[in-house]
């Protein structure tokens, strides 16, 4: 039996996974845990430190399992490899070593936006939505299976969201895409308008005709992708067509 642990991003609960529901063949488990704050957590406070976070998530992020974090997600799952037992393996998803870059989202990009969240949380939060939808050969039809995934409000507290913003102008996952203690390897959609093209071209898989939400757009596609890296970080070879050798 092979574990997956699918970690959401920001604003963004663990529903955002239940489109991959139908493609997950046999032997393969797999957990969705929202963080703290979020979905079915939303009334236990996100923890302000890596270290508070870690030990609020050690018991959903086992060692025997490979982790996947989708942007944020990704993020935070990839910093608390220096927290905790490292898994089999860690996919990261729509997400390069930083949020920010020269070619994607700048840093000034994101400031405003959080100057935008400081006056209307609600609103921004919707804007987010469609923003990182941009990059989908269907956005409208991508946010209205997204509206319908999460309704029409946030699954998280303002206070929540606030601090998920400030690890994305933060965290850096540089160090440990260098010198990484499990294999790592990067999915990134082909149109992800929040990746810059440097990360696209760094990633070990492009998700064709997909932007920053392939769940929404191919869930097929990236539950094979998430398979045949979970069976590569087993022990297996993993192939550029999804199958496993």
């Amino acid at each position: 039996m092979t574990r997956l642990v699918l970690l959401s991003g920001w604003g963004i609960d663990a529903r955002i996974w239940q489109p991959l529901a139908p493609y997950w063949p046999d032997g393969i488990r797999v957990h969705t845990p929202d963080w703290p704050g979020y979905g079915e957590r939303i009334h236990d406070l996100l923890p302000k430190t890596l270290s508070g976070l870690a030990d609020e998530m050690r018991n959903d992020l086992p060692s025997d399992a490979v982790w996947v974090g989708w942007s944020l997600g990704g993020l935070l799952a990839g910093t608390l490899l220096s927290h905790l037992p490292p898994p089999r393996a860690l996919v990261l998803v729509g997400i390069g070593a930083r949020f920010c870059s020269e070619d994607g989202v700048r840093p000034a990009e994101l400031a405003t936006f959080r100057r935008a969240f400081d006056r209307d949380p609600r609103a921004t939060w919707q804007h987010f939505l469609r923003w990182q939808l941009q990059g989908e050969t269907a956005p409208r039809m991508a946010h209205r299976r997204l509206l319908d995934l999460l309704g029409g409000h946030p699954g998280a507290s303002s206070q929540t969201l606030a601090l998920g913003l400030d690890q994305l102008a933060s965290l850096d996952l540089g160090e440990r895409l260098a010198m990484p203690p499990c294999p790592i390897w990067r999915l990134a959609g082909e149109r992800d308008r929040l990746l810059g093209k440097t990360a696209r071209q760094a990633a070990d898989r492009i998700l064709i005709d997909c932007g920053h939400c392939p769940m929404l757009s191919c869930p097929e596609a990236l539950a094979s992708h998430c398979v045949d890296l979970a069976h590569a970080g087993c022990g297996h070879r993993p192939t550029q067509d999804g199958s496993v050798s």
